[in-house]
């Protein structure tokens, strides 16, 4: 623990406090009822076959865990960051730069994945146009202020989940459902689940967008306590009405094979008119996760420039709208000239280790707190801590090699900025 107050900045380097707790629920529910429920159902399904419901309770296990291990140290440290924050003020400046690090490099992607998946949803043949078109409007969004993007949020989240339940009503009153698979069969491994739980960890990881929000929340240490675990509750029955639907209709198999599950349901519920809607609400989905992911790395490349572990420049906040305007405008660029040219949707498996990795750092944080500081039963960060370990060297072995890679190049880049500064 490095025992150090959090840094203190000027006035006019100071983001405005205007988001409230409905605020920051939606802020959280656009970023985790967005493209991963559309996305990672059917790779979770092939890689944890009859037991992919168990892969998503054990998500959301340690989901739990770590949201817990957040709201605690976001009421703590409520600055922009999140546990790139927590890291350097509990475990010391490299754990905290490594958690930042992770976030950026591995969000960033993300931002890129979800873009294109906006293109795939709305205009395929032009996938990477709109992708990027998307990234652009989505930044001007953000520029104007974050209640204008929280306003924008709560539309989409309202949209796409009436979507949702529609493909829940039409896959449970259909002729389709068949209880007896939602049985676990031989095929369910362990080694299967576990990579089941890591990939849909992506779909749970957006309430860290409540925490990397904290200097923009009004009355931190009562907002962001109620936020973070109410955001994930609603996320958690909402995803397992989703998956239970469907795999009712579709079986574990069908599930699997399916590129597009939702859609796939509804086709099986022969309602073929509910298809194009299931589209719509995935574009939609897609944009409400890419409008959060934007909000989330720019906050945290924010903190980061503050301590120059970045470019200084990029911690410039505007004096009129207050927001981290250079740093949005720079992650708006790299992402949309990413998603024009790139295919990045395998990145995946890549995010959830970088992100799987923050919550780690998060976790040991929170072991480090104190009871007056209100450290949560110190069973939840252990098995926080232990989970995210567990499911990040779960997942596929290509997003575990490149992940720890990008965690090495990261910790490389410190050893040689901290060389040169003793050195100077």
């Amino acid at each position: 623990m490095s025992g150090t107050a959090p840094h203190v900045h000027g006035v006019q380097d100071q983001l405005e406090r205007r988001l409230g707790v409905s605020d920051a629920v939606l802020i959280g529910l656009g970023s985790m009822i967005g493209a991963g429920i559309f996305a990672s159902l059917a790779p979770a399904a092939r890689a944890a076959g009859s037991g992919v419901l168990i892969g998503l309770a054990l998500a959301a296990a340690v989901a739990y865990c770590n949201a817990t291990s957040s709201a605690r140290l976001a009421a703590l440290y409520p600055a922009s960051g999140g546990t790139y924050v927590y890291g350097r003020e509990r475990l010391g400046e490299l754990w905290g730069y490594l958690a930042g690090w992770a976030f950026v490099v591995g969000k960033t992607a993300s931002c890129a994945a979800m873009a294109l998946t906006v293109g795939a949803y709305t205009w395929p043949g032009q996938a990477h146009a709109v992708a990027a078109a998307a990234v652009v409007a989505l930044t001007a969004v953000n520029y104007a202020g974050v209640q204008k993007s929280a306003r924008l949020t709560r539309v989409i989240v309202a949209l796409v989940l009436a979507v949702l339940t529609a493909v829940v009503v039409a896959s449970l009153t259909s002729g389709r459902v068949d209880a007896a698979r939602l049985g676990v069969g031989p095929d369910a491994t362990f080694g299967g689940v576990l990579q089941a739980a890591g990939l849909l960890f992506f779909a749970f990881a957006g309430y860290a967008r409540i925490a990397t929000l904290g200097e923009e929340v009004r009355d931190p240490a009562r907002t962001i306590p109620r936020a973070i675990p109410l955001a994930l509750g609603i996320t958690l029955i909402v995803y397992t009405a989703v998956a239970v639907s469907v795999l009712l209709v579709l079986g574990p198999s069908g599930l699997a094979a399916s590129g597009a599950p939702l859609t796939e349901a509804a086709r099986a519920a022969g309602v073929d008119r509910l298809v194009p809607v299931v589209r719509v609400g995935a574009a939609l989905a897609a944009l409400g996760s890419l409008l959060a992911l934007i909000l989330g790395v720019s906050r945290t490349t924010l903190a980061m420039a503050r301590d120059h572990h970045l470019p200084h420049w990029l911690a410039a906040v505007h004096s009129k709208f207050k927001i981290p305007h250079r740093a949005e405008l720079l992650i708006g660029a790299v992402v949309a000239t990413s998603a024009a040219t790139a295919d990045v949707r395998d990145a995946i498996g890549f995010s959830s280790f970088g992100v799987l990795a923050y919550y780690a750092v998060a976790n040991a944080s929170a072991l480090t707190l104190d009871p007056a500081e209100g450290r949560p039963a110190r069973i939840i960060p252990v098995l926080g801590l232990a989970g995210c370990l567990v499911l990040a060297f779960a997942l596929p072995p290509s997003s575990a090699i490149t992940g720890s890679a990008v965690l090495a190049v990261g910790a490389a880049a410190y050893g040689i900025r901290r060389a040169h500064a003793r050195r100077t």
